[in-house]
């Protein structure tokens, strides 16, 4: 049986830390179609707090395109904060009260989902799309 799965290149960002901060998201299914992307200014916030929103946002959206669906068997984020996904991995302690919050959030996202969902950290270089949304968010903003 083959697997399906979800992509999902998450970016969260500000300009300042804190300063203005949007996030992006791209969702791409297992033949690497592009089925959803996301673009928004989240407010002054910081980097790793635009990070975890991102990651908020993008599985709000996808508990609602999921929604009584059992076709896909897995979702992988892939990020490039490295403090993020080890800390949704449970590898890093969350020691700021703002960024656990955000961390209780997602899992109680994931647990809704009723799927596995793994993080991986990737560079910068290879978030190209989800980094141009937010981007053209924080550049909107003006």
């Amino acid at each position: 049986m083959t697997s399906k799965f979800l992509n999902i290149h998450c970016d969260g960002g500000a300009r300042g830390n804190p300063g203005p901060a949007a996030i992006g998201f791209v969702v791409e299914d297992s033949s690497k179609r592009r089925i959803y992307e996301y673009g928004e200014g989240i407010g002054e916030t910081t980097n790793n707090a635009a990070e975890y929103q991102a990651v908020v946002l993008a599985l709000r959206w996808l508990s609602g395109y999921l929604h009584g669906q059992n076709t896909i068997d897995c979702l992988n984020f892939f990020l490039d904060s490295q403090l993020v996904v080890n800390q949704l991995n449970g590898n890093f302690k969350i020691k700021k009260p703002h960024l656990r919050q955000y961390h209780n959030q997602i899992k109680t996202l994931e647990k809704n989902l009723k799927i596995k969902v793994g993080y991986q950290y990737i560079p910068r270089e290879q978030n190209t799309q989800a980094d141009k949304l937010l981007n053209q968010a924080l550049d909107n903003l003006k």
